[in-house]
C-alpha cells in the first residue's frame, strides 16, 4: 500500500461535511480536508433509484492513519452505509507529502 492516501466521503449538508472535516483535522487523522460544492449522486438504495445532492469531503492522510480516519468517519457519519474510498497517492510534491506526515503525527 502507498504511504499516502486521499480518502473520499460524502454527506447531505455542507454543515455535516465541515463537521466531518474539522473533526478529522482536529484529531490529526488527516492533514487537510477539502469540501466540494454539491454534486448530484444517483444510486440504488433499498431497491429504489435515488437522486440526491451531496457534498464530497476529500481527506489527505497517511496510510498509517487510515484505520483511525475510517473509524472517525463511521462514528461521526449519520449515513447507514457511508461512502469511504481510499485512493493511494503514488507520487506527489515531496514538501507537501512531508507536511501531510507532520500534520498527522501525534506528539
Amino acid at each position: 500500500m502507498a504511504d499516502y492516501l486521499t480518502v473520499l466521503t460524502t454527506t447531505d449538508t455542507p454543515e455535516k461535511a465541515e463537521a466531518l472535516a474539522r473533526g478529522a483535522i482536529e484529531a490529526r487523522l488527516a492533514a487537510c480536508a477539502q469540501i466540494s460544492q454539491p454534486v448530484t449522486s444517483v444510486y440504488r438504495w433499498e431497491g429504489e433509484v435515488e437522486t440526491a445532492a451531496e457534498w464530497q469531503v476529500l481527506f489527505k492522510t497517511t496510510a498509517a492513519r487510515y484505520d483511525e480516519l475510517e473509524a472517525h468517519i463511521r462514528e461521526a457519519h449519520d449515513y447507514e452505509t457511508p461512502e469511504i474510498i481510499a485512493t493511494p497517492i503514488v507520487n506527489g510534491n515531496e514538501d507537501y507529502l512531508a507536511w501531510v506526515v507532520a500534520e498527522t503525527t501525534i506528539g
